[in-house]
């Protein structure tokens, strides 16, 4: 096959649309017995994909990636034992394919009401993160979706180490390996065919850096799932609990700076300011946090920059913090608005009324009251294991599980009536 082919790339995607009615007609029970053989093919295996792992990091070294980029790519014992749980955690997960609901009865006497269905093919554009192929096929398959997977060049050994797995447990179950197409080429004139492919392939979600997200969003034809950053706000109220405060600040920053989840601005109500601040510098100090600093915060950090407009709008993705104060609860309402990238925003308040508050003004996709934002994150929210995190309206919004894999159509029951 010559991989930069476009009837290749067609053909791999009419292969997939093609496979798809057989996993959309699995049962929960099928699903399920297929992913718990990819789990346990993943335990079974964990030293192979390490090794193919490691392969991928030392070149990632040599072609200088960022260390939020490395981590991203990391995968660990532990780690790998986490994607296995996750696919563990889908099973346990009601299969909402063919759920019924919503039915009434219109006056004629006929029933309304609706069925989830599968989508069809999704395509993952992703860089990094060989969690994805995992997880997002795992996702895909329970609810009854075919996907195509075109992961990035720093993580090729890694994905196709965990491709050839669920490509054994397909082939062992009789079922197309086309169901969970891997794309070979990591080149990314790749990417501008796969977006043309509209007849076969339903949905995009791509996840990596902005510029790929808008890169896909501009030159697709297919509807996609947009996620561009993830600029996290946490907000210290003057009614906050400083202990609480204190804890989820470190969490939401420091515990994995590169995940989209992590806090990047710190706003803090000036009442409190003088007693939290001097316990945010000790404890971004012991993490080697670099502290971008407004005027009113800089002088209780050591070698803090100042905040610049461009401070607020980034996403560090390293262990490094725009802070400001803030000289109320309103400022620091429209500072959020202003700047947010609709991920997720947090609010530290022992004011019940005062959270409500936020949770109605406040619409990104995940708004949490006293809690890490780190909590933001599909397995965390119940979901099981997350195939993207949507930060526009439609047709999901926040972390998407397998509903969000879903649509729903009419289903209508008669008696012979006829319209007049």
């Amino acid at each position: 096959m010559k991989e930069n082919n476009t009837f290749d790339i067609a053909r791999l995607a009419r292969q997939a649309s093609q496979a798809t009615p057989q996993v959309a007609q699995l049962t929960a029970e099928q699903k399920n017995t297929l992913l718990q053989a990819m789990a346990d093919k993943i335990r079974q295996h964990h030293q192979l994909l390490l090794s193919e792992n490691q392969k991928d990091i030392e070149a990632g070294r040599v072609k200088g990636l960022t260390e939020a980029m490395l981590d991203r790519l990391l995968l660990t014992e532990s780690r790998v034992e986490g994607i296995a749980s996750a696919i563990e955690d889908i099973i346990h997960l009601e299969d909402p394919v063919g759920r019924l609901g919503d039915f009434s009865e219109r006056p004629n006497g006929i029933k309304v009401g609706k069925m989830r269905i599968p989508l069809g093919v999704i395509a993952m554009i992703y860089e990094a993160r060989p969690n994805v192929t995992a997880e997002a096929a795992a996702l895909c398959l329970k609810s009854g979706n075919g996907v195509i997977l075109r992961g990035g060049s720093e993580a090729v050994h890694s994905n196709r180490a965990i491709a050839q797995f669920w490509h054994q447990v397909l082939e062992q179950a009789n079922l197309p390996t086309a169901i969970i197409t891997i794309v070979p080429n990591t080149d990314r004139s790749v990417i501008s065919e796969l977006l043309k492919l509209n007849e076969d392939i339903d949905l995009v979600i791509p996840r990596g850096g902005e510029a790929l997200i808008r890169y896909v969003t501009e030159n697709s034809r297919i509807p996609v799932i947009q996620h561009y950053k993830g600029v996290c706000h946490l907000y210290i109220d003057e009614q906050a609990d400083l202990e609480k405060a204190v804890a989820i600040l470190v969490n939401g920053k420091t515990q994995r700076p590169s995940a989209c989840n992590a806090i990047e601005t710190l706003l803090v109500h000036s009442e409190v300011s003088d007693v939290f601040l001097p316990k945010a510098v000790q404890t971004m100090a012991e993490f080697n946090v670099i502290i971008h600093a407004c005027p009113q915060s800089r002088d209780f950090f050591d070698n803090a920059q100042l905040a610049t407009d461009e401070d607020y709008h980034a996403e560090y993705l390293a262990q490094e913090i725009a802070v400001k104060v803030v000289d109320d609860y309103e400022a620091a309402i429209e500072h959020i608005q202003t700047y947010t990238s609709d991920h997720t925003e947090v609010i530290v308040t022992e004011n019940e009324a005062r959270g409500q508050d936020f949770i109605r003004r406040i619409n990104s996709s995940v708004v949490m009251v006293n809690a890490s934002s780190r909590f933001s994150d599909g397995g965390e929210l119940g979901l099981g294991a997350e195939i993207g995190i949507s930060t526009s309206k439609l047709h999901a919004f926040g972390p998407m599980g397998l509903e969000a894999l879903t649509t729903e159509k009419f289903v209508v029951l008669g008696e012979g009536q006829v319209r007049e």
